[in-house]
């Protein structure tokens, strides 16, 4: 019993012990060990609380898709592009205002294998041909400010696919019969590998068709019109040299159009010997294809007989500098002429509506319903003359009239070096360039962006 009762003894005074430990009077007979407990379970209590917290995050801020949320690794494929970008870098000045100008929006480039775009880099034309804005475009954009390596903050998703750089061995030509293939593999990989383009059907992707034709990807304009946009690409927003003022199957899309490509290193050269306001013993220039007989082919005639309408008329014209033979330093002779011809050819644009704007020399253009690039950039009623087709026959009376009345004021708008800047590709990207002109015609399709909707939904 004394042993019992002894134990009953120490049970209650274990009891007792672990109560008083609990307890929180000032009576507390150990101030010290009091105080330590208290320190020790508040440690214990933000640590817990810091556990869950952190687990809470880790669970709700990745999206349920199996793709990273950290930068998406660069391949080797577009490294030669990216490389060519970065040495450009320590010359790129920041670009005062891209963030309000442009919204805060953010563009990502998708890395596609060498063979849809580098490996064509190999043949020097690829990047300095007519139709090389879907080169100069890419390159531009790889150095931008608004270029995001992490596509799930992205606007916009960039699909860099050169279709123009398979010159034909006949004739020298690019050849664009392989395209539809090509951006058709091409939207099957990224969509197979990416939830972007599903996720959006590819509303918000962008690519380049910088032929004749744009997203109908032909030469002539029966067939283009023939077989029209491809259904994969109807979705998206197609940056296009093709543009027209009437409804058109060729631009069935959301479309930008866009200059042809000219190398600025060209012009800065052309305009180091004969300044944009220099003197011009040239009236009226043109130089390129002119048939003196057109070649019926496929239905339709070579500029809808136009430009053999023009040498037809005023080939002995002395006011008239007409050309037909290719002559490497022809910008030269823009430079030195008051107005150049700009003609269409089997499309209505051409690449001399922007070497005629660089050189300082009037367009004329002879193209009827074209639809000019970046109309807010450039104000081209006010730099440029329009002769409808049908008037060729009173071209020479119409810019003699030009010439006695408002040339000077036209040559002055002519020469705002802003609106220059507006139609040339650069590398690295100048604020009001032409690749800035892209981003700003981006930045008003906002609502294509599957970030904003979402945004905006909440």
């Amino acid at each position: 019993m004394k042993d019992s009762e002894n134990g009953k003894a120490i049970k209650s005074r274990g009891f007792y012990v672990r109560m008083k430990l609990l307890h929180t009077s000032r009576n507390t007979r150990n101030p010290e060990k009091s105080f330590c407990y208290r320190y020790f379970k508040w440690i214990l209590w933000f640590s817990i609380s810091f556990y869950f917290f952190s687990s809470f995050l880790a669970s709700h801020g990745d999206p349920p898709t199996s793709i990273s949320r950290t930068t998406v690794p660069i391949s080797k494929a577009s490294r030669a592009l990216i490389e060519e970008s970065s040495a450009n870098s320590s010359s790129i000045a920041h670009i005062n205002g891209v963030p309000g100008l442009l919204k805060e929006m953010k563009l990502y480039i998708y890395d596609l294998p060498a063979s849809y775009n580098a490996d064509w880099l190999s043949n020097e034309r690829c990047g300095g041909h007519l139709f090389a804005s879907e080169v100069a475009i890419h390159r531009a954009l790889m150095s931008s400010e608004v270029r995001t390596l992490d596509p799930w903050e992205a606007d916009f998703f960039f699909v860099p696919v050169y279709v123009s750089c398979n010159f034909s061995s006949v004739n020298g030509f690019p050849a664009i019969g392989h395209a539809r293939s090509v951006m058709a593999s091409a939207v099957r990989l990224l969509s197979s590998q990416f939830p972007f383009w599903n996720r959006s059907l590819g509303s918000d992707h962008v690519f380049v068709a910088s032929h004749d034709f744009g997203s109908c990807f032909h030469t002539m304009e029966s067939m283009a019109m023939a077989e029209g946009v491809p259904e994969f690409l109807k979705n998206s927003i197609i940056l296009q040299t093709f543009g027209v003022t009437y409804k058109h199957p060729c631009q069935d899309v959301e479309n930008v159009v866009i200059p042809p490509y000219v190398s600025p290193e060209s012009v800065r050269a052309t305009v180091s010997k004969s300044p944009v306001n220099g003197r011009r013993d040239i009236f009226v220039f043109f130089r390129g294809k002119m048939e003196v007989h057109p070649k019926n082919v496929s239905g339709h005639f070579y500029s809808k007989k136009v430009r053999t309408l023009i040498w037809r008329k005023y080939g002995n014209d002395r006011r008239f500098y007409l050309r037909r033979q290719r002559f490497a330093g022809y910008q030269s002779e823009i430079g030195r002429s008051t107005f150049c011809l700009c003609p269409l050819g089997w499309a209505p644009w051409s690449p001399r509506l922007v070497e005629s704007v660089e050189l300082g020399c009037v367009p004329v253009i002879i193209a009827d319903g074209i639809r000019l690039p970046f109309s807010s950039a450039v104000p081209w009623s006010e730099i440029s003359l329009t002769v409808a087709e049908y008037n060729i026959a009173n071209l020479g009376k119409i810019l003699e009239h030009v010439a006695a009345t408002n040339l000077t004021a036209i040559q002055r708008n002519l020469w705002d070096p802003k609106i220059r800047d507006a139609l040339l590709y650069r590398d690295p990207m100048v604020r009001d360039d032409a690749t800035w002109q892209v981003l700003l015609s981006l930045s008003e399709k906002l609502d294509r962006s599957h970030k904003k909707s979402r945004v905006s939904s909440q």
